[in-house]
């Protein structure tokens, strides 16, 4: 019996199978448009961090970049918008 294989396009027209190698295979639909839309089911570890009144949030820098890398993470953000 031949199996039939569902064929995926990515919005850009190409197949889903060109794009991802064989071994990720079994897990495609997780990178699929409407399973990137919904929101997740809730879990038992699901949580809420509550914060102290008097807590205030301080500007900072979390990385510390050279010159170079701060310009390739601003190239790579400007590309992905």
């Amino acid at each position: 019996m031949q199996e039939r294989r569902q064929v995926r396009k990515t919005e850009e027209g190409k197949i889903v199978e060109e794009l991802v190698p064989r071994r990720f295979w079994k897990w495609k639909k997780v990178f699929e448009k409407e399973e990137l839309e919904r929101i997740p089911a809730r879990k038992p570890w699901d949580h809420v961090i509550e914060l102290k009144e008097e807590f205030v949030p301080r500007k900072g820098k979390v990385y510390l970049l050279s010159r170079e890398e701060r310009e390739e993470v601003l190239a790579f953000v400007e590309d992905q918008l």
